[in-house]
């Protein structure tokens, strides 16, 4: 695709993309997917945490999201304190730079507009601001695609999310409970729609597992701690969580079950490794799955799957395997609801092996019915995300409107 001058529309993605979060990166590349299907001739780069790993992975240019490398480490010291405060200006004109390069940034999925996980408001939220901000001082399009919101509490996290939101050109959510978030903010939402995540747009699987005898199991994990309003309690939030998951694999175990252990985040691998350790079976594995490809082709191969992570659950999901959600935030309620599968979400926050184990034993007993509604399911999130990308193509790319574009429908 070129711009009315003939050369090569300037299109930017930007997010915490390349920084060991299987998910995030799942969302950028059914972008690129999408990029490269319907607008082969536009320039693409990027602006994220881990330039190294999208450059190596997606073959495009990228910049590092922060100019001081310790972003994400705590700051203790003076010296460190003050290179904090200092990156923080000059990432003022360093986004504006790389904005001003573009036609249109793109911020491909994520819950970019929610705190269900520890957040601070000079972190992401800040720097998701001066992506909108100087789109809008600079005319660059900035569209937040299939994002995530959830209603936050901090007021500055949210005053900070709450004018990103504002300043974009285009937005979309991932699930309702989210456009509401927003609106309940202070957001004009009313000509915002809804559309299943970006990553119902990678490709399918192989046909899962031949009926037969009790097979494997999948149980996705995840460093969890609470939310950004459990700071105060996110160790017991943490022992709780570990201690009802490594009692529900053990329980498998004792079943005679396989148990393959996946994540979503490096972050994880810690919580794999208290569960190996405490379950000590040659029937727990832990899976080295690097993208959601990975994870969709463990889960299918799976009889079930119970998962923590939000991306875990979609891997399962897609992959049509009956699964049970240890749920986090709403945005997991809302996924498994969409999907057919509202009555099998488990609180983590207060995981119960004992009642846990009774909610799989009877998503397995259904398993051949639930099957069938994933599938056809599936096929509904496949024709809304087609319509999320003729919308898009309308709202940023006006000019190369695809031939075969269709009516938009309302995914809500």
């Amino acid at each position: 695709m070129t711009s009315a001058q003939g050369t090569p529309v300037r299109v930017g993605v930007f997010g915490l993309l390349g920084s060991g979060n299987i998910g995030n990166d799942g969302s950028l590349e059914a972008v690129l997917g999408y990029l490269r299907a319907e607008h082969p001739r536009a320039a693409v780069d990027a602006l994220c945490g881990g330039p190294e790993a999208v450059t190596a992975r997606y073959g495009i240019p990228a910049t590092r999201l922060h100019w001081y490398r310790g972003e994400y480490r705590t700051a203790s010291r003076a010296g460190s304190i003050a290179a904090k405060a200092l990156g923080k200006v000059v990432d003022v004109f360093r986004t504006a730079a790389w904005v001003r390069r573009h036609d249109v940034v793109i911020v491909p999925g994520m819950g970019v507009l929610e705190a269900t996980l520890p957040l601070r408001p000079w972190g992401f939220p800040y720097s998701l601001f001066l992506l909108c901000a100087s789109g809008r001082l600079l005319r660059t399009r900035v569209a937040l695609v299939s994002v995530g919101a959830a209603p936050i509490r901090d007021r500055a996290t949210r005053a900070l999310v709450r004018w990103s939101a504002r300043l974009a050109t285009y937005r979309s959510y991932r699930d309702t409970h989210s456009r509401d978030a927003l609106r309940t903010m202070g957001v004009d939402t009313a000509h915002d729609e809804v559309y299943p995540d970006l990553a119902f747009a990678l490709p399918a699987p192989r046909a899962g597992r031949e009926p037969g005898p009790p097979g494997p199991v999948c149980v996705g994990v995840m460093d969890f701690h609470g939310g950004n309003d459990d700071r105060a309690r996110a160790e017991e939030i943490h022992r709780r969580y570990l201690d009802g998951t490594t009692r529900f694999v053990r329980a498998l175990v004792q079943d005679g079950r396989p148990v393959r252990l996946l994540t979503g985040d490096a972050c994880d691998a810690p919580v794999v490794a208290a569960i190996l350790d405490a379950v000590d079976s040659p029937l727990v594995t832990a899976s080295e799955a690097a993208s959601l490809a990975d994870l969709m082709r463990e889960t299918a191969a799976a009889d079930t799957v119970v998962a923590t992570r939000y991306h875990n659950l979609i891997c399962a999901l897609k992959a049509g395997t009956p699964t049970l959600a240890l749920s986090y935030a709403a945005k997991s309620d809302a996924l498994m609801a969409r999907m057919g599968l509202a009555a099998y979400c488990h609180p983590a926050r207060e995981v119960d092996a004992d009642r846990l184990l009774a909610q799989f034993r009877e998503l397995e007993l259904r398993s051949a019915e639930l099957r069938r509604i994933l599938t056809e399911r599936n096929q509904d999130a496949a024709r809304h995300l087609e319509d999320q990308f003729t919308a898009l193509t309308t709202a940023l790319f006006p000019t190369a409107a695809p031939t075969h574009a269709q009516p938009l429908r309302e995914a809500s």
